[in-house]
């Protein structure tokens, strides 16, 4: 029989737009731009100051090959008669700049985020140019590395499997990234006002795994890895860590606090960046299979909506499969059940109604399947819940025959 997939896909992270987030007819209004975060993110970004009148304004020119020959006059206060036209004149510039070090810093002025940066040391190609695979190396491990973050945000767990993956994938929906030339660096930015628990969590977590990794290093321990969960460290961050470095010279992660937003309580103005090697990948293996290994099953009681039911013949234990509507934050679980409570569970099924059961969550298979399952019994549920429940029935009219059938 063939099984549907138990995890829905992630969605994707929405690519770096092309022009700054919300008006994108103009640039932002200079009363709208306080200086002293137009020149933060301007350094943030690699702007180099050349000068300027002290106290009045800065010069500022872009990162790279040919940056001198262009230049903003930015204010240091509004304390200054001329500081209106010279933010208008800065931030004209800035719009019509095909510069990613411009869009970035609009985007930070738009939408003020905590940035997160990669970077990997891998050979570069010709021109500078990367190949397709180190490209996609680099975007699948920086969205395993947020994802883990957000996971962390939902639970403090040593292993997360199924648990908390709709809630952490909806958490990155509003994250905008934007890459650097060469497929060697990328940048996210995380809006601060929904966003910052997961730059925070992440940036806790990424000391955690670090300070965990020397201790192993020096020791041969595991223990620090025990107590860095608490920090946001699981199997998901190290499966994410070990893909972002594996193939590498070396690899760091660097969290940066929206300037706008102010530096968050706990953390520090400035960060390093977090670095691992290839020689971190041994405790980071042995980190993400401890993880999987040792995170116990988690007594629930749920209500779902019976989808599935097969047994070997028309009597005996069968194979049930709930779509989980309260108790556990996973889509389904897959339980067995003796024959009165199989009988129960198909009742349910035909009429429309979800059943309530109990039981431990296993951790193994990634807290997909319900063992020790009893008490199962039907739930009433109001009128329209329950037509939403028939209509779901009928659109799936294989799980109805198999309900039935008994093959």
């Amino acid at each position: 029989m063939t099984h549907r997939p138990s995890e829905e896909p992630l969605r994707p992270v929405r690519p770096h737009p092309a022009e700054p987030a919300g008006d994108r007819d103009r640039p932002p209004r200079p009363d709208q731009v306080d200086p002293a975060v137009l020149g933060a993110l301007l350094h943030r970004h690699g702007w180099q100051r050349r000068g300027g009148a002290p106290g009045r304004y800065g010069r500022w020119t872009p990162p790279g090959p040919g940056g001198s020959g262009t230049s903003l006059l930015v204010p240091e206060s509004r304390a200054f008669p001329d500081s209106e036209d010279l933010l208008g004149e800065a931030l004209t510039a800035l719009y019509r700049s095909g510069s990613p070090a411009a869009r970035d810093v609009l985007l930070g002025l738009t939408v003020p985020s905590d940035e997160i940066h990669w970077w990997r040391d891998v050979p570069a190609g010709p021109a500078g140019a990367s190949t397709w695979t180190v490209e996609e190396q680099l975007r699948t491990a920086a969205r395993q590395v947020l994802f883990a973050g957000a996971l962390a945000t939902r639970a403090r767990a040593g292993y997360h499997g199924a648990r908390h993956r709709r809630s952490a994938a909806a958490a990155l929906e509003d994250v905008l990234v934007g890459a650097a030339p060469g497929g060697r660096r990328l940048a996210a930015f995380v809006p601060a006002a929904t966003g910052r628990p997961l730059a925070v969590r992440l940036h806790h977590a990424l000391y955690a795994a670090r300070e965990a990794v020397d201790y192993q290093r020096a020791t041969g321990g595991m223990d620090a890895f025990d107590g860095a969960v608490e920090a946001g460290v699981s199997h998901e961050l190290a499966e994410a860590l070990v893909a972002l470095v594996r193939g590498t010279q070396g690899a760091r992660i660097a969290v940066e606090w929206a300037p706008a937003a102010g530096v968050p309580e706990g953390c520090t103005t400035s960060s390093e960046p977090v670095e691992f090697s290839p020689g971190d990948l041994p405790a980071l293996r042995a980190a993400a299979a401890r993880y999987l290994r040792e995170e116990p099953s988690v007594p629930v009681r749920l209500t779902g909506a019976v989808v599935r039911m097969r047994r070997s013949g028309p009597r005996g234990d069968g194979t049930v499969r709930l779509k989980v509507i309260a108790g556990a934050e996973v889509p389904h679980v897959r339980m067995t059940l003796d024959e009165e409570a199989y009988r129960i569970a198909g009742h349910a099924h035909l009429v429309g109604l979800p059943v309530r059961v109990h039981g431990r969550l296993e951790s193994r298979g990634g807290f997909r399947r319900l063992t020790g399952a009893s008490g199962v019994a039907p739930v009433q549920v109001d009128e329209a819940e329950r037509d939403r429940l028939m209509k779901s029935l009928q659109e799936n009219l294989d799980f109805f025959e198999e309900a039935c059938s008994g093959d």
